[in-house]
Parts: C-alpha cells; sequence; structure tokens
C-alpha cells in the first residue's frame, strides 16, 4: 500500500501528485505555508488526505515555534494559521473537519503553558487523525465488499482517485475495490480519466497497476457506452463533502456517472468516512463548489488546448442528489435511503 505523505516531528513530506505517474518526487514542507500551497495546487489531494496534511501543518507550526515561547505569545500564529489552511480547499469538508479539532484541543491551554508542551499535544492529535484515517479507509473497504456475494467477478467504474494517495492509505472508494481484489472478486475496473488533473488515468491508474489490480482506463465519456453494453456491474465513487440529506459533491463529472447509471438500473455507491459528512448541511445545494482557473482547461501541460484567451467555466465538483445513490459506504457500514433517517443517525 502506497502512502501519499510522511510525517515526523517539524517535518511532512508530500508526494507531488502533480508529477505522478511520470515521475515521483517529494516536498518537504518544515513550515505551515508549503503545505498550504501543496493543498492549493493539488500537490496533495483528496479530502481525507487535505485534512491530514492540515493537521500536520499545524503541528510543525507549533514545532517551530516550541523554544522558550508561551501559548499567549504563539496564540495569534496559530489562529492566523488555522485560518490560512481553511482558504485552501473549501468544499473539502475533512480539512474542517482536522481544523475544528485542532481548535477545540487548543481551546484547553492556557495562556501562560509552554508551546513546546502545546506542540507536544497537537503533535498526537495531528498523529491521532491519521492513524484514525488509516482504520477508516481499511473498515470502507471491508463493509462495501461485503455488498456483494464472494465468487463473483465484478465490473467497477470509479471516477477520480479515491485511494492511498487521496487518504492517510489504502482509500475509500479503492479501499473497496482493494478488500474485493483480495478475496479475488475483481474481474476489472475501468478508471475514468477524470478531466482536467487526470485523476483517474494518472493517479488511481497508478495505484492499480503497483497492486496488480485489472484496469482498464477509459474517457470520461465513454462510462455511459459501456454501462449501455452492459459492462459494468456497479460504479463507486468517493466524496468530498455530504450534507444531510445523502447530496454529494464529488469531483466535476461524477453526477454524469451517477445518472448513466440510474438510466441503466447500475448501482451507484459513495464511500466517505464520518468526517466527510456535513450535518450543518441540508442539501447539496448549501455545499461550496471550488471554481479553479481556467488555465486548467486552457492548457494540458505546455500544450495549448483553446484559443488562448477562451471563456472558461471550471468547476472542480459537482452534486450527485441523493436519489441517484444506491448506499453510502462508511466505516460503521451501508446507509441507505432514506438518507436524511440513516444518516441521522449514523452521525448520533
Amino acid at each position: 500500500m502506497f502512502s501519499a505523505m510522511r510525517y515526523q516531528s517539524g517535518t511532512l513530506e508530500l508526494i507531488d501528485q502533480r508529477l505522478l505517474p511520470g515521475e515521483e518526487r517529494w516536498i518537504r514542507g518544515e513550515d505551515l505555508e508549503t503545505v498550504a500551497v501543496a493543498i492549493e495546487t493539488m500537490a496533495v489531494r483528496g479530502a481525507p488526505a487535505i485534512g491530514c496534511a492540515a493537521a500536520f501543518a499545524l503541528a510543525i507550526d507549533a514545532f517551530r515555534f516550541a523554544g522558550g515561547v508561551k501559548w499567549r505569545d504563539y496564540k495569534p500564529h496559530f489562529t492566523a494559521g488555522v485560518a490560512r489552511l481553511a482558504r485552501t480547499r473549501p468544499t473539502a469538508v475533512n480539512l474542517f473537519y482536522a481544523l475544528d479539532r485542532m481548535k477545540a484541543l487548543t481551546a484547553e491551554f492556557r495562556d501562560g503553558d509552554a508551546v513546546a508542551e502545546s506542540s507536544a499535544l497537537i503533535d498526537r492529535l495531528a498523529r491521532h487523525l491519521y492513524d484514525d484515517d488509516l482504520a477508516t479507509c481499511e473498515a470502507i473497504g471491508r463493509h462495501g465488499a461485503a455488498l456483494f456475494p464472494a465468487g463473483k467477478k465484478l465490473r467497477v467504474l470509479t471516477h477520480c482517485n479515491t485511494g492511498s494517495l487521496a487518504t492517510a492509505g489504502y482509500g475509500t472508494a479503492l479501499g473497496v475495490v482493494r478488500a474485493l481484489h483480495a478475496r479475488g472478486d475483481v474481474e476489472l475496473v475501468y478508471a475514468d480519466e477524470t478531466r482536467p488533473w487526470l485523476q483517474g488515468s494518472r493517479l488511481t491508474a497508478y495505484e492499480l497497476k503497483a497492486e496488480g489490480i485489472p484496469y482498464k482506463v477509459i474517457a470520461d465519456s465513454a462510462a455511459g457506452y459501456l454501462m449501455q453494453q452492459g459492462k459494468i456491474d456497479f460504479a463507486i465513487v468517493g466524496a468530498d463533502r455530504i450534507a444531510a440529506n445523502g447530496d454529494t459533491a464529488n469531483k466535476i463529472g461524477t453526477y454524469s456517472v451517477a445518472v448513466h447509471c440510474k438510466h441503466h438500473g447500475i448501482p451507484f455507491y459513495v464511500a466517505a468516512p464520518r468526517t466527510t459528512f456535513d450535518a450543518k448541511v441540508a442539501t447539496g445545494a448549501a455545499i461550496p463548489v471550488e471554481e479553479r482557473e481556467a488555465a486548467e482547461l486552457r492548457r494540458l501541460g505546455e500544450r495549448q488546448l483553446t484559443p488562448e484567451d477562451a471563456p472558461v467555466y471550471n468547476p472542480s465538483f459537482d452534486v450527485t442528489p441523493s436519489a441517484l445513490i444506491t448506499g453510502i459506504v462508511t466505516e460503521a457500514g451501508v446507509l441507505k435511503a432514506p438518507f436524511n433517517a440513516s444518516i441521522g443517525k449514523f452521525l448520533g
């Protein structure tokens, strides 16, 4: 299992996912700003991985100021660091979960506490969030695999990247695929290329190849045709935020996959941890959707794809209505419709 981040007190190393699969280069983050820029520029991406990286960024920052400084003097710097990280990726709710956990922890610190002592507690929480996400992903994999009887070879469609690169490790939707493969029940994974960042063709294919899971990369626009031919048994995707009614924000193109599945009578599953649910958001209409810069569509590397000044609309996510979702695979089991009730019970 590949890990996208390596942490030790004072340093976070992140694999630069923008360069995969052609080059494996690590970014060394020894300050909060380096990690914040890595999140903004998608050197690290995937909602759970973003949350972990942000927690480690705060731990790194506290570590740097640990020598002889009191909490009252460092607190404004910590608050500014939280605000900086909150601006990096507005849709991924796991980011805000990690920041809220850090704020709750530090609210208990006293002004006279040494930052050295506070730093150790921040470091411990960051490591806990990472370890918890890994255990959560493994549980999601088990519950997702249990949806399907053993012994049947399955053809799976997935969108974007939801594996070890997008989480602390193992993955959410791709974690389900891993668990099925370990059981010997994966015939083939179809990986949508996932324009414009190509997380499917670059990253999901990279992980599937590394683990020997049979796969084929397809253009996003080919998914419906494969369903029409009867070549897909189910689709499974991740999520960046799930509203209280089950509406789900995920990488742009997910909604189209769900619509195609509904038309062809194919199960469409979402796999996500508790930290991806946002009970404060009633429906998907209230989920903020990040719009990214025009250059991502105008160019592919050095190649110009459009007229230089072509008007561009580039949402990074779309929202899939809960009515199109067969089930949501979590670390506690699979939530089914009516989602308002099942999600309410899950979140307690």
